[in-house]
């Protein structure tokens, strides 16, 4: 599909009443996973679009360039509002934590299996291990608090047991920035992903960081407050991957083509005729925002949309689906890597006082005040073994222990075997 050559629609006739707007929540008993991860990941591309209209208007001084984003930017908030409602009452907050950290993972994947940029692939499948941590870490708390099995929110295609242990994520934040990508030069597929996955970390952030307070146990709330300053470092770290050199203009034009993207991929791998719908409505209000980018691209800069985003065919659809066999090699290979400046070494290459270690001495002084591990000893404590979901033992044979919280991995020099990142040929 190419949206630039369908016929958009009047912005100002796709403005809904309250009737309208207010949507049909799913029934967390019956949603496919899927479902609520598309939710979760439209939900957080509209912000990231809302935010980055707010953040241009705020560096123009054209005030009819501010109007014109105004209309745009309204439509794009109601999007946000009706897909955020599309989440039951009923649901709790760590239930649908659960799903933020399912999207994480395997969103995660699948842009990494198909990434032809060694670099931004390296980036994805180096902040996977530690998202699939955090889905381990919260499925141990939900148990303890509701007796839930996480396992059956996630319809057991997403594994739950450790990856590099989140004692291990907090690195010096000069540390997380990584180099940038020329859209000019870079696959399509590239800038899409670095958009995509930026958008639906700063998602998970913005969620952790507001619900953090809300949580029902001091266990709860102290696990938030650290998996969300881990979400702050996954950001950084991917936000950084972005074309930092594209104009304002270029960039609210791959927002609208990023958004028309995930919107045709979400309606053509959706299985719930209701919120198929809703894709599908999305779908053609973002193409009008998309013309609306390009008319604007082409009367403030004088350039034409092809000289930004090129022949603008759609690349494959993103797809969410299972990836354990993929999560389970990253994690055999790569478990004992951190990040050092722009690139990635093993824990026990780092010399004895990098950065990593004075942070870890900072933040992790004991294992014993980090909620992440206590959460997890506190599983063992109660049960005599953690919650796992696994259809085989780790492939990490430190990380197989169920009685024991490991705190070395991925922290320690020497503390497991790792060989190295790959690309895909």
């Amino acid at each position: 599909m190419n949206p630039f050559k369908e016929k958009p629609r009047a912005i100002e006739k796709t403005i809904e009443n309250w009737q309208k707007l207010y949507p049909k929540p799913y029934d967390k008993r019956f949603v496919d996973p899927y479902t609520r991860t598309r939710i979760i990941l439209m939900n957080g591309t509209e912000f990231e679009a809302n935010w980055f209209s707010h953040n241009l208007a705020r560096h123009t001084d054209n005030a009819d360039l501010r109007r014109e984003i105004a209309l745009t930017r309204y439509i794009e908030k109601q999007q946000q509002l009706k897909l955020s409602l599309l989440k039951p009452a009923n649901e709790s907050i760590l239930e649908h934590t659960i799903g933020y950290e399912q999207l994480a993972v395997d969103l995660t994947a699948e842009l990494a299996k198909r990434e032809v940029d060694c670099y931004v692939k390296t980036a994805l499948d180096f902040a996977l291990l530690e998202d699939f941590d955090h889905l381990y870490r919260y499925a141990n708390l939900l148990e303890m608090e509701q007796g839930i099995a996480a396992e059956w929110l996630v319809g057991r295609y997403t594994e739950i047991m450790p990856g590099r242990p989140t004692i291990a994520h907090h690195r010096f934040p000069t540390d997380n920035v990584r180099r940038n990508i020329n859209a000019a030069t870079a696959d399509v597929q590239t800038v899409l992903s670095t958009m995509i996955i930026t958008a639906a970390e700063q998602q998970t952030m913005n969620y952790y960081m507001n619900v953090t307070n809300f949580a029902i146990s001091d266990t709860g709330r102290r696990l938030y407050q650290e998996i969300a300053m881990v979400e702050e470092e996954h950001v950084t770290h991917y936000e950084s991957l972005m074309d930092a050199n594209a104009s304002w203009l270029e960039m609210l034009l791959w927002h609208e083509y990023c958004e028309c993207y995930l919107y045709w991929s979400c309606y053509v791998t959706e299985t719930d005729a209701y919120v198929k719908n809703l894709w599908e409505q999305n779908l053609t209000y973002e193409i009008s925002h998309l013309h609306r980018a390009a008319a604007l691209l082409e009367k403030y800069e004088g350039k034409h949309w092809q000289e930004v985003i090129r022949d603008g065919d759609f690349p494959q659809p993103i797809s969410l689906h299972e990836n354990i066999d993929y999560v389970r090699r990253i994690l055999s290979d790569t478990v004992q890597f951190t990040s050092v400046e722009d690139g990635y070494m093993k824990v026990g290459e780092l010399d004895d006082g990098a950065a990593f270690f004075r942070m870890q001495e900072t933040v992790n002084p004991t294992p014993h005040i980090v909620p992440s591990h206590c959460v997890i000893d506190a599983a063992i404590r109660r049960y005599g073994h953690d919650y796992r979901y696994q259809i085989a033992p780790s492939p990490v044979p430190e990380l197989r222990n169920r009685r024991e919280d490991n705190t070395s991995v991925g922290r320690k020099p020497d503390a497991a075997p790792s060989t190295r990142f790959t690309c895909n040929d």
